[in-house]
């Protein structure tokens, strides 16, 4: 064998070492042609990488982005149902704060029409008070011009000294004391009068402020509601996207009840009341705003359960997990409310052995699930 010569550059110059020409070994690379096919294949490929790294990347934004692109259909739950899922926990934070607002907004209604009420209840006492003070007032000045302007002493003194028999002494001393009946009666009237006509006046004054504070919050909780309404809005148009994005094992989780339910009686009838009546809507659609008797939300469903063991519970989650006397977590008996998330936006009921039935969110159904995370503590009802 010859001593091996090194191979030529791209460029067919020399090779820095001295070495021989592209011409000069021609003969050589083409007695191995297979040593050329690889060699060419290598420089190709090198090519390409090259090329591939220097490419712009000015088409990379083209793609949907890997969040937003459905998932395979795997038969596992999915990062497009996690997604799904915190869309749907901030969509219902939204429907809750609505319903919050909305209650906040009748409440406010309420003081409104108290105040009114208070206003005109003010004005007719008014009306009653200068009555009273004008007719007083009246006797008084009677009085007052009898005693002062004519000169005559009314007291039993002057009855004793004018008189000429014991007998108009004595007849003389009964009228004295019917007119001083009379004049202290005069007296406390007017003054009665003047007190009621001042107490009216400022039950006038204050109804008015409540009622013009009570408006002022009315109006911008209405207008807290309409932003609130937008947002529920928006929260919905990216859930109802994200669905799409579901596979058919995601959406048949969705569907999904959860099981039996545990063998653990309520403390007491009512409780066994609710608990049955929501057992009862397993399987039913979580819809937003809905309080039965097909269709709920989640406060909605704890609403219409107790409803039917007739005990009236606030609209809201946020209301609801004010009602009723705090249990410790430790305490948990089935019927206790239980909540989650700070401020409150869900709500679920207990049914023990660490499970709870409750209106997930949209896409979902009633169903028996373990407690949660951010729980944030639990309402006794009954």
């Amino acid at each position: 064998m010859g001593v091996r010569k090194r191979a030529p550059d791209l460029f067919g110059a020399k090779a820095p070492d001295g070495g021989p020409t592209a011409k000069e070994t021609r003969a050589t690379v083409q007695s191995h042609p297979v040593k050329r096919v690889v060699s060419g294949a290598l420089a190709a490929a090198s090519v390409f990488a090259i090329v591939a790294v220097a490419q712009p990347a000015a088409t990379a934004n083209a793609a949907p982005s890997p969040s937003l692109q459905a998932p395979p259909d795997t038969g596992s739950s999915s990062d497009a149902l996690a997604k799904y899922r915190d869309l749907a926990a901030q969509a219902e934070k939204a429907n809750e704060d609505l319903l919050k607002a909305q209650d906040d907004l009748t409440a406010k209604q309420g003081d409104l029409d108290k105040a009114n009420a208070g206003v005109n209840a003010a004005k007719d006492q008014a009306a009653q008070a200068a009555g009273n003070e004008k007719k007083y007032r009246v006797d008084v000045d009677k009085f007052a011009g009898a005693s002062f302007l004519s000169g005559v002493q009314m007291n039993k003194l002057s009855a004793l000294l004018a008189g000429t028999s014991t007998q108009e002494f004595l007849e003389r001393s009964s009228a004295l004391d019917q007119i001083a009946a009379e004049k202290d009666a005069a007296l406390s009237g007017l003054s009665d009068a003047v007190q009621k006509a001042a107490a009216a006046e400022k039950l006038a004054t204050d109804s008015a402020k409540k009622a013009t504070d009570a408006r002022d919050a009315a109006a911008k909780l209405t207008e807290d509601i309409k932003a609130k309404q937008q947002s529920l809005k928006d929260q919905t148009e990216a859930l109802t996207k994200q669905y799409g994005f579901l596979s058919k094992s995601d959406k048949a989780s969705q569907g999904d009840t959860g099981g039996a339910a545990p063998n653990v009686p309520a403390p007491g009838p009512q409780a066994q009341q609710a608990v049955n009546a929501a057992l009862s809507k397993l399987g039913s659609p979580y819809v937003w705003g809905a309080t039965g008797p097909s269709q709920f939300d989640c406060s909605g469903l704890m609403q219409w359960a107790y409803k039917q063991a007739g005990i009236t519970l606030p609209r809201s989650s946020r209301e609801q997990s004010t009602f009723g006397t705090a249990v410790s977590r430790s305490q948990l008996q089935p019927g206790d409310l239980v909540f989650y998330y700070t401020p409150v936006s869900h709500v679920g009921m207990y049914l023990g052995d660490g499970k709870m039935v409750h209106a997930p969110t949209s896409g979902d159904v009633v169903k028996i699930s373990p407690l949660q995370n951010n729980y944030v503590g639990a309402r006794r009802v009954s």
